[in-house]
């Protein structure tokens, strides 16, 4: 793949929101530290930039906007900066006040490469406590041209303008400034109807006690009910403080996450800028069928818009992405949100099982318990669902069925989790009963011979499930399923009367790498007694094994890292990405522990369980409660494939990843 380790041939863009340092009524001042930062972001290899609003005159001029000097200097600053970024790898976006046909607009300009774009006016004028825009300036919408000759150049003009970029077709740009954000109805809701993907925002917005957190709100909402990548510039430093202070507050949001974000009140200028992910807004815009739904209803407002196309070289070569890639993605990095994850996927699954108790009546709940992380999780939640409803612990069945390869370690973690949560807990030695089977099916095993082949891991797996299922007619329960997201992904389960069946999994969409996490909070919080915390630290530092084979046997010798599975997965299930974006990105946040021959290894062990392998056991699975956006793989949910599928088109597209 050409340019692989370049994030603009994975669709991503780089952007940029500036704040200059500027002078009160001084164009040519302006127009010089506007000129620096875009300077300074064309080095980073930014795409567009988006500087404040009016920031060639500054936006605090008042009356002096009706001076024709003034005017006239913002125009000439407008038409230097042209002239002096022919040769510049940039879009920018500035502000200036714009005279015409006898009215005054607050105005945007897209420039790029020494042409005038598009000049965009501002539509709603504020005229309310500290604000008195309508004295100066006509409302955008009013304006009767279409075009406009200004700086030398005569370009679109108009509140209806939306920017095409020829070499990347999912960059679409719509400008709105300042107050046109803080309306109820702000014009970028419906230019991202019309196909805008990234909204700049050309914004003064002086700062009082709270607006900071109020503008991220704004920014951060705007954009996600838009689907969109949102860039807000405000002013800083130089504007007039004779009744008001500036912070100047950038912000870079895509689909309400928070990319960049400038430094307030800073003395020198500054520039923010992020890679943002334009595949990853039109996935979620092809899913999310209400978009396409608002925008037939709006079709009047959508289709007043006018594309104007711009041409702009990307970035080649290689290029750090500049945009931090988390390790699991299923799981925050940051402490306190990491916690309140936790505690809300495993609410929702003592939720899910109380309810299906209520529901069939039942009062008794049958698990297999053997000392690894699944069943350890489940078995926690099962005793909390018994707290819910008032039933007693003992009502938990709980087994501990050791086979031919089962360890001491594990087998003592089991006993020790049963008694500590204070479930009914048993012992049942399923070898006599596979080796029967295995001596019906006439395996090499029962005669001696150390043959440990599918069969025979598979007939100690079904074993446990059908002694489960029939313990729970035998005292009316029903059991309770402990395989996980990342196992339904990777097919690694037992299918029909094996692990892959149960009554109900409450572990059926939450990933490994958060059965960790979660095991680990519950650990460390109130949930449950001493003995039952030391129990749980335990099972945390046990390897990841089915004990089914005599000998060590790791289950991510055969399947892979479970913490590059469960991130192949998300950006699979949750974005739709090829092979080669998912491998980028997971090179990005890995790097430093794996190389991309080995994640393009492991990728490719993903791809081909995933799509070819390994649907037909998710087409029949049990009900389950799905805990996040990062998708389940239910049939009935987030997920419907083909039993039948195959993976040749990812795996035509992963051997385009360079083995180094």
């Amino acid at each position: 793949m050409k340019d692989f380790f370049n994030p603009y041939a994975h669709g991503f863009v780089r952007l940029a929101v500036a704040t200059p340092l500027v002078r009160v009524g001084d164009p040519q001042y302006n127009l010089d530290a506007t000129l620096e930062l875009m300077r300074r972001a064309a080095r980073d290899k930014v795409l567009l930039a988006v500087f404040p609003e009016l920031g060639l005159s500054a936006y605090s001029c008042e009356d002096l906007f009706h001076q024709q000097a003034l005017l006239d200097g913002a125009e000439d600053a407008l038409q230097s900066l042209l002239v002096k970024t022919r040769q510049l790898r940039l879009a920018a976006l500035v502000g200036l006040p714009v005279a015409l046909d006898g009215r005054l607009f607050n105005c945007a300009a897209l420039v790029c490469q020494g042409r005038l774009v598009g000049v965009v006016p501002k539509i709603y004028l504020p005229n309310y406590r500290e604000f008195y825009e309508g004295r100066q300036f006509t409302p955008g919408d009013a304006a009767r041209e279409s075009e406009i000759e200004l700086a030398g150049q005569r370009a679109p003009f108009g509140t209806d303008l939306i920017f095409r970029l020829a070499e990347q077709r999912d960059f679409v740009l719509h400008v709105e400034i300042c107050e046109d954000l803080w309306v109820p109805a702000p014009p970028s809701s419906y230019a991202s109807l019309a196909g805008a993907t990234v909204i700049a925002n050309l914004s003064a917005s002086n700062i009082v006690i709270g607006k900071e957190g109020y503008r991220h709100q704004l920014v951060a909402n705007q954009s996600a009910r838009c689907l969109a990548a949102y860039l807000y510039s405000a002013a800083g430093q130089g504007e007039s403080t004779t009744d008001l202070a500036w912070d100047g507050h950038a912000l870079i949001y895509e689909n309400g996450t928070l990319l960049a974000e400038s430094r307030r009140f800073a003395a020198e200028p500054q520039l923010a800028f992020a890679d943002v992910d334009l595949g990853r807004l039109q996935a979620d815009r092809m899913r999310q069928n209400t978009f396409g739904g608002a925008a037939l209803r709006h079709r009047a407002e959508v289709e007043r818009f006018r594309s104007i196309e711009f041409s702009l070289p990307l970035p080649a070569g290689k290029l750090l992405l500049a945009r931090r890639v988390e390790k699991f993605p299923y799981v925050p990095s940051d402490a306190a949100n990491r916690s309140l994850r936790c505690e809300e996927v495993y609410r929702i699954q003592v939720e899910g099982l109380a309810t299906r108790m209520r529901a069939t009546g039942a009062k008794k709940l049958v698990i297999g318990v053997s000392g690894g992380l699944d069943s350890t999780h489940a078995l926690i939640v099962c005793a909390r669902a018994m707290d819910e409803l008032k039933l007693p612990r003992r009502n938990i069945l709980a087994y501990t069925m050791p086979g031919f390869a089962t360890s001491t370690r594990t087998k003592n973690q089991a006993w020790q989790l049963m008694r500590a949560v204070g479930a009914a807990a048993e012992e049942i030695d399923i070898r006599p009963s596979c080796m029967q089977m295995l001596k019906d099916i006439g395996h090499p095993y029962a005669k001696g011979k150390k043959v440990y082949d599918i069969a025979f891991e598979n007939v100690q797996a079904g074993e446990r499930t059908s002694h489960l299922f029939r313990l729970a007619n035998r005292h009316g329960g029903f059991v309770v399923g402990t395989g996980d997201l990342s196992e339904l992904a990777l097919g690694w389960s037992t299918y029909g009367v094996g692990d892959h069946m149960s009554h109900y999994n409450v572990n059926a969409s939450v990933p490994k790498t958060l059965i960790q996490y979660i095991i680990a909070w519950v650990a460390e919080s109130d949930e449950f007694s001493a003995d039952v915390q030391r129990a749980l630290r335990r099972v945390l530092e046990t390897d990841i094994s089915p004990e089914l084979i005599p000998g060590k046997q790791k289950t991510e010798s055969s399947v892979g890292p479970y913490e590059l599975q469960d991130f192949h997965l998300y950006y699979t299930l949750r974005f739709g990405y090829a092979p080669t974006k998912v491998a980028y990105l997971c090179w990005n946040a890995w790097r430093h522990k794996y190389s991309l021959g080995r994640i393009r290894k492991w990728l490719g062990v993903f791809l081909k369980r995933f799509f070819q392998l390994s649907q037909y056991k998710r087409s029949a699975i049990p009900n389950a409660p799905k805990v996040g956006s990062g998708g389940s793989l239910s049939p009935r949910g987030d997920w419907r494939a083909p039993s039948d599928g195959n993976a040749d088109a990812w795996l035509r597209n992963l051997a385009e990843v360079p083995a180094k």
